[in-house]
C-alpha cells in the first residue's frame, strides 16, 4: 500500500527492553556505590546472627578466651572481644593494649581491660606481630561495648602461623553451639532462669522470652563480689594479673 511503511514492533520492544536492562543495571550500581560511600571504616560486615542476646558473626574466628579475629587485607588480622565478654564485664575504663611492634601469642595475655578500678588480663586469639592499636579504643573504651566487632577492634596483627592458629578457633556453627553452652553456663549459676539479668527497653538487641534485654555487666550481677574471679574462669585467665 503506497505511504505505508512497515514497523518491526519486535524490533521496536527488544530496544525498550535494552533500555529498561541498561536504567536498571546502571541503578543497582548507583545504590551499591552509595551504600560503599556511606559504610563506617572498620565497621562490622558481613552476616550477623545471634545466640538468644549474645552476637555471634558468622565470619569471624574466636577463641575460647573470648577474643575474635578476622582477617582482612596485606596478610594482616584485626583482634578483639567479643559480644559475651563485654557483656559479662560490662563497662570498660580503660584498656591496656601491647605497642606496636610487640609479639603475641595465642593462648597468652594479649591486652587487659579495666572495669570497677579491676584489671582483667584476656587472651590472644593467634601468634604475630602488632602492626596497629585502635588508639580510639584507647581514648574512648566505651566503644568497645558499643561496637565490639567493628570499631571497638583493638589490636591489628601480622599472624606468623594463622593456618595452625585457626585449628584453635571457632566460626560459624561451632561458635554458635560455644555461646549456647556459655548462655547454659549462666542459666546453671542462676538455677535455671536468666530472668533477674534482664531489663526492659532501651535496647537493640531482640527481647529475649525470659523478659526485656540482659543488663549491663552480667558478672556482677551474677556473682556479686566474685565477679572478677568468675571472668577470669570464662576468659581463661585465672592467675593472671
Amino acid at each position: 500500500m503506497e505511504g505505508f511503511s512497515f514497523v518491526d514492533i519486535y524490533a521496536t520492544k527488544g530496544i525498550e527492553y535494552l533500555i529498561v536492562i541498561g536504567f536498571l543495571a546502571t541503578f543497582v550500581f548507583f545504590c551499591r556505590y552509595l551504600a560503599l560511600r556511606t559504610e563506617e571504616p572498620g565497621s562490622e560486615k558481613g552476616p550477623v546472627e545471634f545466640v538468644e542476646w549474645f552476637r555471634v558473626p558468622g565470619d569471624f574466628h574466636f577463641h575460647q578466651g573470648h577474643g575474635w579475629m578476622k582477617t582482612g587485607e596485606d596478610n594482616v588480622a584485626r583482634l578483639g572481644i567479643d559480644d559475651f565478654a563485654q557483656k559479662l564485664v560490662g563497662r570498660v575504663d580503660s584498656i591496656d593494649l601491647p605497642p606496636v611492634g610487640s609479639r603475641l601469642s595465642q593462648g597468652e595475655k594479649g591486652w587487659v581491660l579495666t572495669a570497677d578500678s579491676r584489671a582483667i588480663p584476656m587472651l590472644s586469639p593467634i601468634d604475630g606481630e602488632v602492626v596497629a592499636v585502635n588508639e580510639e579504643a584507647v581514648r574512648s573504651p566505651e566503644i568497645v561495648n558499643e561496637d565490639p566487632f567493628g570499631k571497638g577492634w583493638l589490636l591489628k596483627v601480622r599472624p606468623g602461623r594463622l593456618a595452625a592458629n585457626r585449628t584453635g578457633l571457632l566460626s560459624g556453627r561451632l561458635a554458635r553451639r560455644w555461646t549456647e553452652e556459655a548462655i547454659h553456663g549462666l542459666r546453671l549459676t542462676m538455677g535455671g532462669t536468666l530472668g533477674p539479668l534482664y531489663q526492659d527497653g532501651g535496647s537493640t538487641l531482640p527481647v529475649h522470652q525470659d523478659g526485656g534485654s540482659p543488663v549491663a555487666g552480667i558478672a556482677r550481677a551474677l556473682y556479686g563480689e566474685d565477679w572478677v574471679k568468675k571472668v577470669k574462669e570464662h576468659f581463661h585467665t585465672e592467675g593472671m594479673a
